[in-house]
């Protein structure tokens, strides 16, 4: 993909979590046609042999893991390094939203997704750092949401795990960015995944989800390839600790 007025991510490594579905696997597919080295990581392993399979040259390595069991993620770091060597670029895809109205949510499942969505980042972006560092270059991309800003009905534990990657992502910046390790986070709005089939198979609901944008339509998983690819190359240079919310002016009404 290397050309004029495109981003080249060749002699990259990139780390994806969560790639086997959704975001996270648009993510891997924009990343290595942009040249880049891709290490999916997700639980399924079928899922994503399915999506080496469908690259077919070799630049994405699957490493199924469950990151949900924050005792692996340091030997998840070493196996990620040990795909194409030492990743330069991390995108934190995987998350879980629960969908529990408040009254209903117990300590379990307020576990379960702080830990994914909050403290995973923070953790495999802390055990891979040093590599970014020996490079004195990095991109760490965190995946915020709506729901980072915005309160919805039944996202009190996800919203909170949100709104943390938020704050995290200001505070990883300050932490890295002097060692070249820009942090920044995306903010995606309504974008048709398995995850939002829900909203999209509502057609009066997905309807006013559009309407509430400036652009008047739902997004689709391509719409944060631009955005992604920008965070994760040169072209970002100057630019961390910042949430790019890719969501069609949905927070700017």
């Amino acid at each position: 993909m290397a050309g004029q007025n495109t981003v080249d991510l060749t002699g990259r490594v990139a780390c994806v979590t969560g790639a086997s579905s959704g975001l996270g696997r648009q993510a891997a597919l924009a990343l290595s046609a942009a040249g880049a080295q891709v290490v999916a990581i997700a639980r399924r392993a079928d899922a994503l042999q399915a999506l080496c399979a469908q690259v077919g040259d070799g630049s994405i390595a699957a490493l199924p893991h469950d990151l949900s069991d924050r005792s692996g993620l340091k030997d998840c770091a070493v196996l990620a390094s040990e795909q194409f060597g030492a990743p330069d670029i991390l995108v934190h895809a995987a998350g879980i939203n629960t969908r529990e109205r408040a009254d209903d949510i117990t300590p379990e499942g307020w576990d379960v997704t702080l830990t994914l969505n909050l403290a995973v980042p923070f953790f495999l972006s802390q055990h891979l750092v040093p590599g970014m560092r020996k490079k004195g270059w990095g991109r760490i991309v965190n995946f915020g949401s709506l729901q980072s800003y915005r309160a919805f009905a039944g996202g009190l534990s996800y919203g909170a795990s949100k709104g943390g990657v938020a704050q995290m992502t200001r505070a990883m910046a300050q932490a890295w960015s002097a060692d070249g390790i820009n942090v920044n986070a995306i903010g995606p709005g309504f974008i048709r995944t398995e995850l939002t089939a829900p909203v999209f198979n509502d057609p009066e609901l997905s309807a006013r989800n559009a309407a509430q944008t400036c652009i008047g339509r739902n997004g689709e998983p391509s719409d944060l390839d631009g955005p992604l690819l920008f965070l994760c190359s040169d072209m970002s240079a100057y630019v961390t600790g910042q949430i790019l919310m890719v969501d069609g002016g949905f927070t700017a009404k």
